[in-house]
């Protein structure tokens, strides 16, 4: 089963397109847990546990991992969701970008490493940057589009002929690099208008949707802005929204009623007509 496969079945099976995005820090875990990086792995699994029903994917950040030492701690929680919840997607947001045989090895980390079904890449470096993970035809490839972070309009709102430059990005991918529909887009859910304009440019092609959560995102813009005829194509991922959403013993309850509160209001405008 590809990437594209699994991720529409687990769309339909939860009825949910809520990520969780596993972003832990040791310094903000609730008090059951040392704030060791050895406690990485044990606070992942509670919020799993907590989370499995409600969730189309998971997105491990991996530089919460490696800026701890953590690596094990990253392969051991990618392990532990391919045993309990083989059918839930693994997105590792790694966000690489680079030339020949680095790139080449970045998708080896990503894919044969890590094992992940998916990986974020930069596309701003060109075609040959990304191709070492587009030969992976069963894997996920999901390029910056427009991101959440306000300083993305210093490059990717760049006009180029009256358009703007993630646009172009956008048009590209769909036209150019998606030969094994194998392509998703990272469109912030910051920013609903140029959500829209992208959508009616690539057509059902999937969104990963930062900006949920802790950034403030406008649900209901966003879905609206961002959904497919069939009410999906998009992955709405919250992290420090839902990980830390309670401080004491009951956290994993905390995050739980987060990652169902949030899956219950995209549903809430999942049917919407989208904006004029």
């Amino acid at each position: 089963m590809t990437f594209i496969e699994k991720l529409r079945a687990r769309w339909r099976s939860a009825n949910s397109l809520v990520c969780v995005g596993l972003d832990p820090d040791p310094m903000r875990f609730p008090s059951p847990f040392p704030r060791t990086a050895a406690s990485i792995l044990d606070f992942n699994r509670a919020i799993i546990d907590a989370t499995h029903d409600l969730v189309c994917a998971y997105k491990p950040q991996i530089a919460h991992f490696s800026a701890v030492s953590a690596e094990d701690q990253l392969e051991g929680t990618i392990a532990l969701i391919k045993t309990r919840c083989p059918d839930i997607p693994i997105i590792l947001d790694a966000k690489r970008g680079d030339i020949g045989s680095t790139a080449r090895n970045y998708a080896v980390e990503a894919f044969e490493r890590y094992g992940a079904d998916a990986v974020t890449v930069n596309p701003y470096l060109g075609r040959d940057a990304a191709a070492p993970f587009l030969e992976y035809e069963d894997r996920g490839v999901i390029l910056l589009c427009r991101t959440s972070n306000p300083g993305g309009a210093d490059i990717q709102d760049l006009m180029i002929d009256g358009r703007p430059l993630y646009e172009r990005v956008a048009r590209m991918i769909a036209t150019q690099w998606n030969g094994a529909g194998n392509c998703l887009l990272v469109m912030g859910a910051t920013w609903p208008a140029q959500m829209a304009a992208v959508r009616a440019i690539v057509g059902d092609m999937p969104f990963l949707v930062p900006g949920v959560g802790a950034q403030g995102a406008d649900v209901e813009a966003l879905v609206r802005a961002g959904r497919t005829a069939d009410g999906t194509g998009m992955i709405i991922n919250s992290s420090r929204g839902i990980l830390y959403a309670g401080g004491g013993d009951d956290f994993a309850e905390a995050a739980r009623r987060e990652a169902s509160r949030l899956r219950d209001r995209i549903n809430q405008f999942r049917d919407c007509p989208p904006p004029p």
